[in-house]
């Protein structure tokens, strides 16, 4: 079974809803299924389950929706699928008549509300061969315990694009999107107060109206037919260019420097030990992974060392032993000996690769970065002249041109936008003409980079007492509305 709510956070809400909501709602003692899915719902799925979550559930097999398939006409079939003109054409084509139906009879179970275009078309096509036909109200993707993601790969494009052609594309990209944060509120059984950064697009606003509008609706016509009052949670919406800074340094707590320094791709770490290549899945399941994740590489590389020697002393205290007890205890143990070790090597490994690269180019270039972020050294002194500070990394043959892109940018944010002329020279001197557009574009999220007049920068919390490390002084500034 799928591990408890405080153990997975997030997906375990997730698993619990869909359980409850699909497998409960279509249940029959001894009765099995097929499962038809879509990309979103196999994303969805593949987030807060396991195949043998499912066949605890009476899930036989697992399909995808999208792909031709041989008719099982003795089975019922449970259509899990997002309401897309997509998936639904995909579903009335497996009831296109009572003769060529591919099984015995459909639950069919949307992930958001169906349009009345697609529900009439289904209605009209299939509706004798349809058991169940219900709007769940999850619209988004558990990623990690605390962490969603909406799943619009074109959201970004469509939000900031300069093309006024793209305007309408971009109203019903947002009016999506708000649908997607109403289900997220209503899988936590939230009605948050709504706040939003206003300045300087408003795109923040806009979102924030929506999302406002379409929780006042969902509350009134929800299952229980009640209406819920505002809770204590507040749900921020804030721009993309809000922060410009925390998006572009480089940060040294462990996930964000893994995934920035290393080519991981699909969660998934690419390692070589005792001379033989492997992989690794940085997930939910891995307690390691979770524990150390967020904590700065400093701290990593303390602790992993001293969990392995803990492991191993207890390890060789068992294995002192010699009466048949102990022995007997020693084998049950030994397999949950060697998970450990394995996932405290992947981990060593990891923060190895990390090092590696931190040493080679990284360090000093963080230490500027922070210098530029914040306008004062790790002493605290005022920095009179950023361009200084700037110009030996752009000198530097050794670091490549994202790195010293990166750095042209906290130069610029440090300063709160430049003139034409400047950035034409650094772009010039730096010889980066051909990425060029990596810098100009942040205009178009609202950031200041060759602004018409001067423009004073946002006043932050003084932070100065807090203890820090040297290479990570700077603070996200949403910490600073967090703490208002």
């Amino acid at each position: 079974m799928a591990p408890p709510v405080t153990e997975r956070g997030l997906k375990s809400v997730v698993w619990r809803k869909i359980k409850t909501a699909v497998f409960d709602d279509c249940r029959k003692e001894g009765e099995w299924k097929i499962m038809l899915l879509d990309e979103f719902t196999t994303k969805l799925l593949s987030s807060c389950c396991k195949m043998t979550d499912l066949l605890e559930e009476g899930v036989t097999v697992v399909e995808n929706i999208y792909k031709n398939r041989e008719p099982v006409r003795q089975m019922k079939a449970l259509y899990f699928i997002s309401p897309t003109s997509k998936s639904v054409d995909c579903f009335l084509r497996d009831f296109g008549s009572k003769s060529e139906n591919k099984y015995k009879a459909a639950y069919l179970y949307f992930t958001d509300f169906c349009p009345d275009s697609l529900f009439n078309k289904i209605k009209a096509s299939c509706s004798k061969s349809i058991r169940r036909c219900k709007e769940i109200n999850i619209s988004f993707i558990p990623h990690e315990s605390q962490v969603y993601t909406l799943y619009v790969p074109d959201a970004f494009y469509y939000c900031y694009s300069p093309d006024p052609s793209n305007a309408s594309r971009k109203e019903a990209v947002m009016e999506a999107m708000a649908e997607q944060i109403v289900t997220v509120c209503a899988t936590l059984d939230e009605n948050p107060g709504v706040r939003y950064k206003s300045k300087p697009l408003d795109n923040a606003s806009k979102l924030a109206q929506m999302v406002e509008k379409k929780l006042e609706e969902y509350y009134k016509t929800d299952e229980k037919g009640l209406i819920k009052g505002k809770t204590h949670s507040q749900l921020l919406i804030i721009d993309r260019g809000f922060d410009p800074v925390s998006t572009v340094l480089h940060e040294l707590t462990f996930q964000a420097m893994a995934y920035d320094l290393l080519p991981i791709e699909n969660d998934t770490y690419k390692y070589r030990t005792d001379g033989k290549d492997k992989e690794a899945v940085l997930e939910e399941d891995d307690d390691l992974w979770v524990r150390v994740r967020h904590r700065h590489i400093a701290l990593v590389l303390e602790e992993i060392p001293k969990l392995m020697k803990e492991i191993s002393s207890t390890k060789k205290a068992t294995e002192g032993k010699t009466s048949l007890s102990a022995l007997t205890q020693l084998m049950k143990k030994m397999p949950h000996f060697r998970k450990q070790m394995t996932k405290q090597v992947v981990h060593l490994n990891l923060a190895e690769d990390c090092m590696n690269k931190f040493k080679l180019n990284i360090e000093k270039l963080c230490k500027t970065e922070q210098d530029l972020a914040l306008g004062t050294d790790a002493e605290g002194q005022r920095v009179k002249d950023s361009m200084l500070v700037l110009l030996p990394v752009l000198l530097n043959k050794n670091h490549d041109n994202c790195d010293k892109i990166r750095a042209v940018l906290l130069y610029i944010f440090g300063i709160n936008g430049t003139t034409e002329e400047n950035l034409d020279r650094l772009i010039h001197n730096v010889k980066i003409e051909d990425d060029s557009d990596m810098i100009r574009n942040w205009s178009h999220l609202g950031v200041p980079i060759v602004p018409p007049s001067q423009q004073a920068k946002p006043v932050r919390k003084d932070r100065s007492a807090e203890e820090t490390f040297q290479l990570s002084r700077w603070t996200p500034f949403i910490k600073d509305i967090m703490e208002c």
